[in-house]
């Protein structure tokens, strides 16, 4: 069987209640008193600002197609963060049945198509309102693991080796160590994850956004599960901004947290350390660490929407697309005119198939053949033989279309 490295280390002997108070996770927020507070909460208004006006600027019928390329892009870089390296392309191509015959890599393929169902699942409105709840992150975690394969359900303990099978859903039943982080004792966990949601379900708006990054690291540090809690508090923050900032999932956090993933790593160790001096809140954990991780945070958000911005600017988009069109049309891989039809979708955001005749300047025989061709290749999609046509954005053409969303396939 497969050998993958699991997110913890597990202690193989029984896992008694140490009796820790919930106490030990404070400060779950920066109080209003902190003088981190002002700075941080500027970056939060920023962020909900930059992240509004960007989904105002692109058309209804572009948010869609956007968000199904972004769900790939984020499954991508959360597993990156894993050390499971799965490009886009791959993922795509899974999605359409198509799979490796390597053993190991079809089972990142199928790790890939689990991750991307939790996600599409929360971007349709299954954690609205909830994404803090115990309940479900528990739902999370089961709807991630059921999909695996049997080969990622598997957990090696470093010292004994013996063989953990992971039980979707489950809360851990053992000790475990993250790093120099010894996790609270597992009968405490329940009792964390109720605090945990008293907390951050209470909040609103603008305070949801400065505490997703305490969040993210409250819950990583409660590590509620035996393996899988690094996607799972990845996801739990995408559903979490998505809410507060109606992001329509088409920007995602994961791709700067993987671009930055030692700053990011630093930040949560940081993030684990006791409270200093006095100058340093009055919780357990220290406060200055947590300020620290939440304007990473923040700013890795901003980034990530000016990027996006970026790329979805019109007339660079246009021109990218275009370029594209033409050079296929070059190599009769697209018959002519099929420009006209991709130029025509993208400005009016959809494209009835009445109108196709009229854009191409041809008959309707004609036409038909443009549209079934782009069909064909992926970049105009429709729910139906009648329905509009609307603008794809497919993985395998992304370093054309969408230059830096991630990394040109190898191979």
């Amino acid at each position: 069987m497969a050998q993958y490295k699991a997110d913890n280390k597990a202690d193989m002997n029984g896992a008694e209640d140490r009796g820790e108070a919930t106490g030990l996770m404070e400060p779950l927020v920066l109080g209003e008193g902190s003088r981190h507070r002002p700075e941080l909460t500027d970056l939060a208004l920023e962020l909900a600002q930059r992240s509004a006006g960007f989904r105002r600027s692109l058309p209804k019928s572009l948010l869609s197609s956007l968000a199904t390329l972004v769900r790939a892009m984020n499954c991508y870089y959360s597993n990156l963060i894993e050390g499971h390296d799965t490009h886009p392309v791959d993922i795509e191509r899974a999605l359409q049945g198509d799979y490796s015959k390597d053993a190991k890599k079809r089972d990142l393929q199928l790790e890939a198509m689990a991750h991307i169902a939790v996600q599409q699942w929360i971007d349709e409105g299954g954690l609205r309102g909830r994404a803090v709840a115990a309940d479900f992150i528990r739902e999370i975690h089961r709807r991630f693991c059921e999909a695996l394969p049997e080969d990622l359900l598997w957990v090696e303990a470093p010292v004994t080796h013996e063989r953990i099978r992971l039980i979707p859903g489950e809360l851990r039943t053992r000790d475990v160590a993250v790093g120099d982080h010894i996790a609270i004792s597992a009968p405490a966990v329940p009792r964390f994850l109720g605090r945990f949601e008293g907390v951050y379900s209470r909040l609103g708006k603008t305070e949801t956004i400065l505490a997703a990054a305490a969040a993210h690291h409250r819950l990583a540090w409660i590590h509620p599960f035996l393996d899988g809690n690094g996607r799972v508090a990845r996801l739990m923050s995408h559903a979490t901004l998505l809410d507060a900032l109606d992001t329509g999932a088409i920007w995602s956090i994961a791709r700067g947290l993987a671009r930055n993933v030692a700053a990011y790593k630093s930040h949560l160790a940081a993030c684990d350390m006791t409270r200093r001096n006095d100058l340093d809140g009055r919780g357990n954990l220290s406060e200055e660490a947590l300020a620290g991780f939440t304007r990473f945070f923040l700013a890795t958000c901003l980034d990530q929407v000016t990027f996006m911005e970026g790329l979805m600017q019109p007339d660079s988009l246009r021109n990218r697309i275009l370029l594209w069109t033409e050079e296929e049309i070059r190599l009769h891989r697209l018959p002519p005119k099929s420009g006209a039809i991709l130029e025509a979708v993208l400005y009016r955001g959809e494209l009835p198939r009445g109108d196709a005749a009229g854009i191409v300047g041809t008959g309707d025989r004609q036409a038909r053949r443009v549209v079934s061709a782009l069909i064909e290749r992926g970049v105009v999609i429709s729910v139906s033989s009648r329905a509009p046509l609307r603008l794809a954005f497919p993985a395998a053409l992304a370093s054309r279309w969408m230059p830096g969303l991630f990394p040109d396939q190898r191979g």
